[in-house]
């Protein structure tokens, strides 16, 4: 099996881009699955800035085949055409695939350099796949090694101490352009009622802001604020909201998105600045807004150009956390890939031992004799299946797995094949024979 990934972020493409790849993000890795037999698994982690499918095929030769599965189904989803879906992507493969989920996970990767945000949505693709069945159990271990490598960046460096995002820094832009540094006095719409909503509530509320009105076109204010406190909005209160605030904040990315001539005319009384801060990828606020007096148009682009740069000795210190998970990671996949030619041999190996074992059962029966000679065969068998093991996984490790499998193949004629998974609670065999065996040193 073979670890892939498609790679599209705001270091590469433009955000609208971004934005056009990701519609119909939700349902891709079912729909590839279903498609294409050169996908094996599929897991999908779409964010304010990024576009990125992670995929597992059966071979090496079938990543092209999925790869070209999946551009397909971003055309047709997004309507862009296949050679401009193709372009914005980059591929991945091999120990590339890890490092880079690696740096994603631990916020290397992000706009906002330490950011912690990522680490949470990273988890959230990993549980939306494994609920839909798309996530193989490769891509779960990679997951599951990416966000236990975010843990250890967040514990082990300063990057985990300054709770950096990308609405913290938002806020602070918004903070630096306000006639007043207080919170507290401070009227606030957000629009929507997904994650970055749920953060955008958290830091307001740090902040000292009380006033804080949610609007969601889908209806799901009131149910959102019933836990995080603030007003609900609906489309008749919505418009007095914004006429009198001095904050609104757009997270939902929703089809109806804030018109700048109806701004104009909800605000035309309105004697107070507005700073709108759009942080949705696919803008809830018109871009015209910024055009408009009395309103500050802060966007994505605006918290990646105004976020900090990190210390140089916190950034090396992730980055080597980083590079050594990506590396022992590797080294188990690696190790892992020649476990079916491991259990080949063994296979061989104890169908040979059954065999001699059975003739001495027919010539002396149970008898203390027969269990002596098998106890002497099996510890035998074992010693010599150690050197075969350890040398596989040496060769595992550089990299060399198929000349070992290859060496099987040659010499004792085995052919190496995916091992199946065993059914639900199936025993362990044992000496079918009927004579009890000491298993201490069975092999």
């Amino acid at each position: 099996m073979v670890l892939f990934s498609l790679v599209a972020t705001h270091a590469d493409i433009d955000l609208e881009t971004v934005a056009q790849l990701s519609t119909g993000a939700s349902g891709l890795a079912t729909s590839a699955l279903a498609e294409s037999p050169a996908v094996a698994g599929a897991v999908v982690l779409s964010t304010c800035n990024r576009f990125e499918i992670y995929g597992e095929a059966p071979n090496p030769d079938d990543v092209e085949a999925a790869r070209a599965a999946l551009i397909s189904r971003i055309s047709d989803t997004s309507g862009l055409n296949k050679q401009l879906v193709s372009r914005a992507f980059n591929t991945r493969t091999g120990a590339d695939v890890s490092r880079h989920l690696f740096a994603v996970s631990s916020g290397l990767d992000s706009a906002v350099v330490g950011e912690r945000e990522i680490a949470g949505q990273v988890r959230r693709a990993l549980i939306s796949a494994q609920h839909e069945g798309t996530a193989s159990s490769g891509l779960v271990r990679l997951f599951q090694a990416a966000s236990k490598t975010a843990k250890d960046v967040g514990a082990q460096t300063a990057l985990g101490s300054r709770g950096l995002s990308i609405v913290s820094v938002a806020l602070d832009l918004a903070t630096d352009l306000s006639e007043s540094n207080d919170w507290a006095g401070k009227k606030v719409v957000v629009f929507g009622t997904g994650a970055y909503a749920g953060a955008t509530m958290s830091l307001l509320r740090e902040r000292g802001c009380t006033d804080i009105s949610v609007f969601s076109s889908s209806g799901r204010a009131a149910g959102f604020v019933a836990t995080r406190g603030g007003t609900a909005l609906d489309s008749d209160s919505l418009p007095g909201a914004v006429a009198a605030a001095d904050i609104m904040i757009g997270c939902s990315g929703s089809d109806s998105r804030v018109e700048a001539d109806e701004l104009a005319r909800i605000r035309s009384a309105s004697p107070q600045p507005l700073i709108a801060i759009d942080l949705a990828l696919t803008h809830d606020f018109d871009p015209a807004v910024a055009e408009l007096d009395g309103v500050e148009l802060l966007t994505l682009e605006s918290v990646r150009l105004a976020a900090p740069q990190e210390q140089a000795e916190s950034l090396t210190q992730a980055s080597g956390i980083v590079a050594g998970a990506a590396t022992a990671f590797e080294q188990e996949r690696e190790a892992r890939s020649v476990d079916s030619a491991i259990v080949a041999l063994r296979r061989h190996t104890m169908d040979v031992l059954d065999a001699e074992m059975e003739k001495v059962r027919a010539r002396h029966g149970c008898t203390a004799a027969a269990e002596e000679v098998e106890f002497a065969l099996r510890r035998m068998v074992k010693q010599l299946l150690h050197v075969p093991t350890v040398r596989a996984r040496e060769l595992a490790a550089n990299g060399q797995q198929a000349d070992y499998v290859a060496g099987l193949e040659a010499v004792y004629g085995i052919t190496v094949e995916q091992p199946a998974q065993p059914a639900a609670g199936k025993a362990p065999r044992a000496a079918e024979a009927g004579c009890p065996v000491d298993h201490s040193e069975s092999a």
